[in-house]
């Protein structure tokens, strides 16, 4: 079942316009409509699934967030990386908050980030809608990764990371309300979302797999995160590249492509075309294949 939107789910502006059509090449083969809004410049999926009834588009192998076993070169290759990334995002939450103290991870997925932090001496809560993933992060972790918000114990954290997260909510004024509440006043929020005005989101249009219709509700682009954080009285601390996200987003979209060609060329092209956006976005735009915006109360 769908449910069309009347209204931005960012802004609640009415004024939007159709801008594009997406395929899901990941599961449904199905298209879906991306709206994109003139007031804050959020694009969304519009109609899209309800919550309710979106769980069979997760239902594919290739979903890696989920899952902690390699079944293939391209999750291999996910998870090397993702050791990496999982010990810079420590160090980044380190710098932030030298004294460390309580962290909440939302949508953390198997838990690999929580459990580095915890070994780094913070006090770590995750939240995590899919089962399988949330069990797999409750054996690392003593239980202490719940459901959703709803089911948080009281109180209140030094930092919440939404990693790739943010798209994916429904309820997203909601969430994010209720988040910032668990926010201490001199907490920080971190939010990394893919961008749909980086170089390899241009060069692969609608075979960009960053667009993951109908998983991804939302497509924020610079401008609409700055809207965000206007609407949630947050203030705009910094802005950072996720270097690798292009590289491996740009081997999805060459996989959706071109499917026929060979997995050698599949990742030679991914690599250039990773490289290109990393460049381009560091000497002109900012606009990197995700970007990662901290920011905190006002």
């Amino acid at each position: 079942m769908l449910e069309r939107l009347t209204k931005c789910p960012l802004c609640k502006s009415g004024l939007f316009l159709n801008s594009q059509e997406i395929k899901d090449y990941a599961v449904s083969q199905e298209s879906f409509i991306i709206c994109n809004c003139t007031n804050c410049g959020l694009k969304f999926t519009n109609p899209r699934p309800t919550e309710e009834t979106i769980n069979p588009y997760y239902d594919f192998p290739e979903y890696f967030s989920h899952d902690d076993k390699a079944k293939n070169l391209t999750q291999f290759a996910y998870q090397q990386v993702r050791k990496y990334t999982v010990s810079q995002k420590v160090k980044h939450l380190n710098q932030l908050t030298p004294l460390k103290g309580k962290y909440l991870d939302y949508g953390c997925g198997t838990g690999e980030l929580l459990t580095k932090a915890y070994e780094n001496g913070w006090k770590v809560t995750g939240i995590e809608p899919n089962e399988k993933a949330r069990n797999l992060a409750n054996t690392k972790l003593n239980k202490r990764v719940y459901q959703s918000i709803n089911d948080l114990p009281k109180g209140s954290y030094d930092v919440i990371t939404l990693y790739h997260v943010l798209e994916h909510i429904h309820s997203l004024r909601k969430t994010v309300k209720l988040l910032v509440k668990h926010l201490k006043s001199d907490g920080y929020i971190i939010i990394a979302v893919p961008n749909p005005e980086s170089y390899d989101a241009i060069k692969y249009g609608t075979s960009w797999a960053g667009w993951d219709v109908p998983r991804h509700l939302y497509h924020f682009n610079q401008q609409a995160l700055e809207s965000f954080g206007e609407i949630f009285d947050l203030q705009l601390v910094k802005k950072m590249p996720m270097n690798f996200d292009s590289y491996y987003v740009s081997l999805l979209s060459e996989g959706y492509t071109n499917p026929q060609q060979s997995i050698i060329q599949k990742y030679w092209k991914a690599i250039l075309a990773g490289r290109k956006s990393n460049k381009e976005a560091a000497k002109n735009t900012g606009n990197h294949s995700s970007n990662l915006f901290v920011f905190k109360k006002k």
